[in-house]
């Protein structure tokens, strides 16, 4: 394990060292915030280049009524009708965000300035929403750089967001620092009408058949890689199966005095 304080000991820390008696009025939290910002432009100057442009407010990806239906359907008796439920995606964080996420943030935008089109924060992980042409350049210093030394890259997958215009599809790297004992996420934002993307098997030779899935599943095409083709499917296949507008297919199944049809047939359980 590392000797390092974890993000949230260090904001528990930064917390006891605040002066237990703040000044009362509407501007305390507001100097505060401001007293940290400032600190951080001090102790990480680099935080200043880590976007490419200013970070976009949450998106909402989805919005869904009803269990069962668009609940308007007459005989809903179930009292699941009424049910609404937005999905937004996690929300943008601004720095500081805390322990080493700010080392490795600063050290991040000092070697690629601009990488970085958002960073979240959410449930003690953070990612990086890494601009594409900067992919490449950003995992070989990530590796390589003393002071960052992520060694392995554990996984590459898809995310597929239909709603998300523009950027349905998402190539997902999770990077692991055995030298320091982290672990962060890059995710890239690709367009379904350009899903492509520089392969990391140069500087990531173990993501060789991670890449080889994702493009079978999701139809993200990875560039320079050394042998893109289907992994889990025949090289004949057409589609992508995990993709969100992939058909489920499937044929009917009888039994007894009764049949089960198919998927495509059955009755909607997503609205």
């Amino acid at each position: 394990m590392s000797d390092e304080n974890t993000p949230a000991e260090a904001n528990a820390k930064r917390a006891n060292d605040i002066d237990p008696h703040p000044q009362a009025g509407p501007g305390a939290e507001e100097g505060d915030r401001a007293a940290r910002a400032g600190e951080i432009e001090l102790t990480h100057p680099h935080l200043a280049a880590l976007y490419t442009a200013a970070p976009a407010e949450p998106e909402v990806i989805a919005t869904r009524r009803g269990m069962w239906g668009p609940g308007t359907e007459p005989g809903d008796t179930s009292g699941f009708g009424g049910l609404h439920k937005t999905y937004v995606l996690p929300g943008v964080t601004e720095p500081p965000f805390g322990g080493w996420f700010d080392d490795v943030a600063d050290k991040m935008a000092e070697l690629v300035p601009g990488f970085a089109t958002r960073v979240s924060v959410h449930r003690g992980e953070i990612t990086f929403f890494v601009a594409r042409e900067k992919l490449l350049a950003l995992a070989r210093v990530l590796r390589d750089d003393a002071a960052l030394r992520f060694e392995v890259c554990v996984s590459v997958s898809g995310v597929h967001y239909p709603e998300q215009v523009h950027q349905e599809l998402h190539a997902v790297y999770e990077l692991l620092s055995i030298t320091h004992n982290r672990r962060i996420r890059l995710e890239v934002e690709l367009d379904d009408a350009d899903p492509h993307v520089d392969s990391v098997v140069p500087v990531y030779p173990m993501a060789n058949f991670h890449e080889r899935e994702t493009w079978d599943m999701f139809g993200i095409v990875f560039d320079g890689h050394p042998g893109l083709t289907r992994i889990l499917m025949p090289d004949d296949w057409v589609g992508h199966p995990q993709r969100k507008d992939y058909p489920l297919g499937g044929i009917p199944v009888e039994f007894k005095g009764a049949a089960v049809p198919p998927p495509e047939e059955r009755r909607r359980y997503d609205q």
